[in-house]
């Protein structure tokens, strides 16, 4: 039975990072023993893992979790997670024993049309909206049957941002039952040199704290929490987990220099963030809806986070409130000095602030701007000083100008650009899409305020972070003729605690050196300097290559360009907004983001008509107004059709699908060796593959580490001939030849031939109506010390190919069968050995994983299956160096 199951994930303004896990819909019942402690209705959670790997501030996270069914008829499976509004899911997959359930982006509107064809057809569906403060929440259910296990992987990218002087990834703990394998494991790599590291949680005991492993050291920082089953539980003898809360994880980096800028293959980032610049004066205009909707609680603690921030204003700050209900009236006439008898005449006022009236937004927000040109035209303020709009409101104009459209053209035309505007929206009645727009438009962003009990903190938090200005109209420049893609790159103020981050790329990808300057207005006079850096500098600040993941300040840099982007687009309009959309779309799915643009539709393996479900991403001003339908039933899904495989160092994947499982093997020989792989001399198909070697040889390894560096694909009857290395694809049709590089997106149909190139990814090929092969690239850092761009070779619909094909991997197109015997504990307490026979022989083989690379070419996926050691000796037909022949064709 097909299923589809739509998921619904909401972006908002920028908060704090975190992540989730849990798994619901399985009742707590009572335990007799330890072991089933860990069966709640059936299903154990047998390990959650969180493994997080920040470099320079970028976050690469993959959120693992691990079940099986433990009764004895199938069992729904509940994964659910909450993740940063700021982040961007890159994949999510499911692997049910062993068979892996891949997602994929596409464009929004053909996945929606997938789902609405899905539903017409009464298929499995379900959508789920998220509505936290800092998190949304991404749900999948499976049903498994007894006995067996599914692990669901869900990768997200984040872009860590600095508050108050540190950068803080949220992590929000809830398993909901013990788990023998918990782990929150997160490594930080930060070129700079790491200043301070810490982690706490809400629900750390006294006897967890200890379990907080926590150690840092110039660059590098890792944090470990990793209980066990006991210090899980809530009491001695209970079998409830106390596992639920926050986690938090924050750090800071050196400053030697008020920036740093790093440059890799053709791609830069720089962060600016000076210290010790003394704060600009501010001058602030409070605008504070008194409507009538804002009686009761909503009121009180508005006053009350309004005393508290007259507590942290400067003496040197000027600042007023402007109240609107009906009408509009102010504190005072102007801008005040805030002298401790100002301050406490404001304090009387606030006291004072009652609801009134209906809701004369465009009144307040303008009696503002006025005051404030006033001040400036005046002179009565400091020439060197930060002017800032903050305006609560809970409800939606109804009084004097009501049209939002006409009071942003009138507020944007009034601010001219000079004055930051943060809207700031009291509960869930006002138009949010509104606020957006409008603040957007002034340089200034909004703020959802939540409707419980700590609000004023909420409002006294933001104050905070818009309270110390140190810089206003930053500038920074970059050489235009050198660089394109550029973020934004100009901000009307720095505050102290935060960091402003630019992201380009060169026009000459080979270029490897950037010169910058820097501009801005401080308290005391204008700060200017150059910053100048080249790759090589880079490099030496990367030696760890362990902590780098692809090509990640390239990802960086498509993560800014769509977050600000998107940002523009929502207060875009007409031809702007079109084109916006269009750019948005072209980089998600090029670095398969799952934004408001894109969705990521889970799909059977090799049956992408099959869809299983949809990852959405909404905007809150869209998830305001979505409807809510609850979760669906489960998915159901069916096996996909069985492969052989070879990939990696090189690893040989033999797919038995009578036994549902999988054999696997690894060939060691010389670089420069050619293996035959497949040969039919019915259909005509060959393929070899050339062995290539680590760029040096590693004197600690017994042997060298092989990795197949060109693959030679051949139809002798077609006369065709199709070599791929990891820079280029080259076909020979008869006397025609076409090459392509890997740089490359193209769907190619000759006569006898069928290539997809999947850019920088993989490529698909089909010859004469046999089998099909997938061809995947993996590319490491241009500056690895060791490793080298290689290949790895998938076959799909093997069963095309003659019962006369041979090869390393062709002999295996034909059933094979093996028992196994005599299971029993090996070297590796994680994998045992056991006896297995077949080909009427006796084998030691070894339990273990394989890699497949065929939708995640950086991570892959762990294929279970039987080691066989030796070079395959006993399994393969001959010895392995039979297989070795004189050239690729």
């Amino acid at each position: 039975m097909e299923s589809h199951l739509l998921l619904c994930i909401l972006l908002s303004i920028p908060a704090i990072a975190s992540s989730d896990l849990l798994v619901t819909h399985v009742r707590n019942i009572k335990k007799r023993n330890a072991e089933n402690d860990l069966v709640v209705n059936g299903i154990e959670i047998y390990s959650m893992k969180i493994d997080s790997k920040v470099t320079s501030r970028f976050a690469h996270n993959v959120i693992t979790s691990r079940a099986v069914n433990r009764g004895n008829v199938h069992k729904e499976v509940f994964f659910d997670v909450e993740l940063p509004k700021t982040a961007f899911i890159t994949n999510f997959s499911m692997t049910i024993d062993g068979v892996t359930y891949p997602g994929n982006i596409k464009e929004k509107e053909a996945a929606k049309q997938e789902y609405e064809k899905a539903v017409s057809k009464g298929q499995t569906a379900g959508l789920v909206k998220a509505s936290g403060r800092k998190t949304e929440k991404f749900t999948v259910s499976v049903n498994i049957a007894a006995a067996s296990k599914v692990t669901f992987e869900l990768t997200y990218e984040e872009l860590l941002k600095r508050q108050f002087g540190k950068y803080e990834m949220f992590i929000k703990v809830k398993p909901k039952q013990l788990v023998k394998d918990f782990e929150i494991d997160v490594n930080i790599f930060e070129p700079q040199g790491i200043t301070e590291l810490e982690a706490e949680g809400t629900f750390i005991t006294n006897d967890l704290q200890n379990v907080i492993k926590k150690t840092f050291s110039d660059k590098k920082g890792h944090i470990s929490f990793k209980p066990t089953l006991d210090q899980q539980r809530t009491c001695a003898n209970c079998s409830q987990s106390l596992l639920d809360g926050d986690f938090t994880v924050k750090y800071d980096v050196k400053r030697t220099t008020p920036d740093n800028l790093q440059i890799v293959n053709g791609y830069f980032v720089h962060f600016f963030a000076p210290t010790n610049l003394p704060q600009l004066p501010k001058n602030i205009i409070f605008v504070i809806d008194i409507s009538g909707s804002m009686s009761g609680r909503e009121i009180e603690q508005t006053r009350e986070a309004l005393l508290k921030i007259l507590d942290d204003i400067r003496d040197d700050d000027f600042f007023n409130f402007i109240l609107f209900g009906s009408d509009v009236r102010t504190w005072k006439e102007k801008l005040i000095k805030a002298t401790p008898e100002n301050l406490d005449e404001a304090r009387k006022f606030v006291r004072g602030i009652n609801t009134e009236g209906m809701t004369n937004l465009y009144g307040g927000i303008m009696k503002g701007i006025e005051i404030l040109n006033a001040a400036h035209e005046e002179n009565f303020v400091p020439k060197r000083s930060a002017s800032i709009i903050i305006m609560l409101t809970d409800g939606q104009p109804n009084v004097g100008i009501s049209n939002t459209q006409d009071i942003r053209a009138h507020v944007k035309k009034a601010t001219e650009g000079k004055y930051p505007l943060y809207n700031l929206g009291f509960g869930y009645g006002v138009d949010y899409g509104f606020l957006e727009k409008m603040a957007l438009e002034n340089k200034g962003l909004a703020r959802r305020i939540y409707p419980d009990s700590d609000s004023a903190l909420q409002l006294q938090g933001f104050y905070e972070e818009v309270s110390n200005p140190m810089l206003t109209d930053v500038e920074l420049h970059y050489p235009e003729n050198e660089i394109s893609g550029l973020t934004k790159n100009s901000f009307k103020h720095f505050y102290d605690g935060s960091e402003i981050v630019v992201a380009g790329r060169f026009v000459d990808i080979n270029q490897n050196s950037l010169t910058v300057d820097v501009k801005g207005e401080g308290a005391n006079d204008a700060l200017s300097f150059t910053t100048q850096q080249d790759a090589e500098q880079t490099a030496k600040a990367f030696q760890e290559q362990e902590y780098i993941f692809g090509d990640y300040i390239e990802r960086l840099w498509a993560y800014l360009t769509i977050e600000q982007l998107l940002e523009k687009r929502t207060a875009a309009t007409g031809e702007e907004k079109e084109n916006l959309t269009a750019e948005v779309l072209d980089l998600s799915l090029k670095y398969k983001f799952v934004t408001p643009l894109t969705s990521m539709v889970v799909t059977k393996p090799e049956d992408y008509d099959n869809q299983v479900g949809i990852a959405d991403k909404m905007t809150e001003a869209e998830a305001q107004a979505a409807p809510v339908v609850m979760q669906a039933p489960p998915l159901y899904l069916s096996r996909p059709a069985w492969y052989t495989s070879v990939d990696g160092d090189p690893h040989f994947i033999i797919s038995v699908p009578q036994k549902e499982d999988a054999i696997c093997f690894n060939i060691n020989e010389k670089p420069g060796d050619v293996l035959s792989l497949i040969n039919d001399p019915v259909t005509g198909i060959t393929v070899n593959g050339e062995l290539i070697g680590d760029k040096r040889a590693n004197s600690d390894a017994k042997t060298q580490n092989t990795y197949f560096g060109k693959l030679g694909i051949a139809n002798k009857y077609l006369n065709l001939k199709v070599t791929v290395t990891s820079e280029k694809i080259s076909i020979e049709n008869g006397n025609e030849k076409t090459a392509f590089t890997w740089l490359d997106s193209v769907t190619l149909q000759q006569e006898g031939l069928t290539l997809i190139i999947n850019r920088e990814k993989n490529l698909v090929l089909s010859m004469g109506g046999g089998a099909s092969f997938v061809i995947v690239l993996h590319q490491v850092w241009k500056k690895h010390p060791l490793q080298q761009d290689f290949l790895g070779l998938y076959t799909l619909k093997s069963h095309k190919l003659s019962e006369q094909t041979h090869g390393l991997l062709g002999q295996f197109f034909h059933p094979i069968d093996f028992t196994i015997l005599e299971i029993h504990p090996g070297s590796d307490p994680k994998k045992p050995d056991a006896t297995m026979i077949i080909k009427n022989k006796e084998l030691t083989v070894t339990r273990g994983w394989q890699k497949d690379y065929r939708k995640d070419p950086k991570h892959g996926v762990d294929i279970p299956c039987w080691f066989v050691h030796n070079n395959g000796a006993g399994l393969i037909d001959g010895v392995h160096t039979d297989y070795i022949v004189s050239s690729l064709f």
